[in-house]
């Protein structure tokens, strides 16, 4: 259809202007509606020194503003960097020195915060829902601007359009940059193959309450949009809240991670709620255990499709459709399914020399959807992309049907409620502390989060009070990325580089099981 955001969004106000692309609360907007002011926004960003090439930054839960800021980006060349509103100072102040953001939009709720990071930059701050505190609101900025009659510059499709940052071993986020041309060059060979579940029809609703901070959002709200679909969009997950909008606003897709479909089920008003118009749940993230799909594919009588994918590869890579999940149990199950049509996979070996079907070793992605590199890493990204290859980190194997089965993270990553902890960025936040002599941090199986953030502490003074070290890392770190549980060690274990081997740590919480992942 289109091979940029602003060509998609000037598509679908063409031909279908008046159609709703995003409803938020109260405020619904239209296909054209959404054209006409995002580019007032794109004009404003302009008008106030963005230049192509230059970060904005959006923090605050997810809103139909994120949305229409993204496509103004896009017009004004500038790049979107969404910030998790659940990161700490420290951590919102990295991400914001690291993409050099030059404006930030946010919620009014973060205004003492942005005050705070404004004193020590040079930084154009804007409330998205009105002026406060002496800080200009959106409308007023977008819509007062000097440029509304100016031209904005060419689009470059192969530029970046979107910073999503992901954290590595060495505990310091990146920022993976996607492209116009990253985001949709899948779709229409999904369309080409007649995928069932990728088939989108014009009274479809989507809802998304994943946050947009991550691909999952993002990405999810991307679909819809390509599509011309409608968005509902909840400001964050909530379980009673999906369940209304369900009934009321006749949902038809959702993308959630499993942790959040358990919740749902959970929820008292499960019972009463209408899902005759839901077709899809797709989920990602972590597998869904066999007991709670079960429990889903009952209550929810619609069809589950599980993707698999990465930041860096702008989301799904590789999905396991409706006819693969069988509430009886069987092998696919544990799959996390094929290639979508445009994307290869393959398994290769430490030398990344590649192995036979059914034999484990790192998962490789080639795909147009990947990223171009991690800002300002080259080394990074000299490693991940190779030959057009993604690393992705996780060990696994395919079958003789091309199946793909993960089986770890090579990267000691954790997944816990579907959100990615990484343990080296939570044991530097540990060592910190003065009681700290030694610290690893691992997944462990927990029925709630799939896994749960688990810390084995070495005392540096003969003893460590956990509700302290709890405390202390519940004022640096993101509550997701914060132990549930603090477990004493004289010492751990080490290889002879002296590096320590998290994963004879984790072997013992896993024993049993099928796979070191849950």
């Amino acid at each position: 259809m289109t091979n940029s955001l602003c060509a998609l969004l000037g598509s679908h106000a063409a031909t279908r202007g008046d159609a709703i692309a995003l409803e938020f609360g109260d405020r619904l907007t239209s296909f054209a509606q959404l054209d006409a002011q995002s580019f007032a926004a794109a004009r404003a960003l302009a008008g106030v020194g963005v230049l192509p090439g230059q970060r904005i930054g959006y923090l605050g839960k997810n809103s139909d503003r994120y949305f229409e800021l993204l496509f103004a980006a896009s017009k004004a060349g500038a790049v979107m960097v969404p910030i998790g509103w659940r990161l700490t100072a420290p951590e919102i102040a990295f991400l914001i020195d690291d993409s050099e953001i030059s404006v930030i939009f946010f919620e009014p709720a973060f205004l003492d915060m942005v005050e705070r990071l404004a004193a020590d930059r040079t930084l154009k701050c804007i409330s998205t829902e009105g002026p406060i505190g002496g800080v200009q609101g959106y409308e007023q900025w977008r819509d007062g601007s000097d440029m509304n009659g100016g031209a904005l510059p060419p689009v470059d499709v192969e530029a970046p359009i979107i910073q999503l940052y992901t954290s590595g071993t060495t505990g310091r986020p990146k920022g993976a940059m996607l492209t116009h041309c990253n985001i949709f060059p899948l779709r229409p060979l999904c369309a080409a193959e007649n995928i069932a579940w990728d088939q989108w029809h014009g009274d479809d609703v989507s809802l998304l309450t994943m946050p947009v901070a991550h691909i999952a959002g993002t990405g999810w709200g991307l679909v819809a949009f390509y599509n011309g679909a409608r968005s509902i969009i909840m400001p964050e997950f909530d379980a009673g809240q999906i369940l209304d909008l369900i009934s009321s606003e006749q949902i038809s897709r959702i993308f959630l991670v499993p942790t959040a479909i358990q919740a749902v089920l959970r929820h008292a008003d499960v019972v009463k709620s209408d899902f005759s118009r839901l077709k899809y749940i797709l989920y990602g993230a972590s597998p869904i255990p066999l007991g709670l799909l079960r429990e889903a594919i009952d209550v929810f009588g619609c069809g589950f499709v599980q993707n698999y994918g990465m930041t860096e590869t702008c989301g799904t890579v590789v999905s396991l459709g409706p006819e693969d999940h069988d509430a009886n149990g069987g092998e696919r199950l544990a799959a996390a399914g094929r290639a979508l049509p445009g994307v290869e996979l393959k398994i290769v070996d430490e030398r990344l020399a590649p192995v036979a079907a059914g034999v484990i070793g790192e998962i490789m992605i080639k795909s147009p959807t990947t990223m171009i590199g991690y800002w300002k890493r080259p080394e990074a990204t000299a490693d991940a992309l190779i030959g057009g290859w993604m690393r992705t980190g996780d060990a696994g194997y395919l079958d003789q049907d091309g199946y793909l089965f993960v089986q770890d993270r090579l990267k000691d990553m954790i997944i816990s409620g579907g959100e990615n902890v990484y343990p080296a960025e939570v044991e530097s936040t540990l060592y910190s502390h003065p009681d700290v002599a030694e610290v690893a941090v691992i997944g462990i199986p927990d029925d709630r989060w799939g896994e749960a953030v688990t810390a084995i502490v070495v005392p540096a003074n003969g003893a460590v009070d956990e509700r302290e070290l709890l405390q202390w890392a519940r004022e640096r770190l993101a509550a997701y990325k914060v132990p549930k549980k603090v477990i004493v060690r004289q010492e751990l274990p080490r290889n002879p580089s002296g590096k320590i081997m998290r994963r004879l740590l984790r072997e013992p919480f896993w024993a049993g099981m099928d796979r070191a992942v849950n």
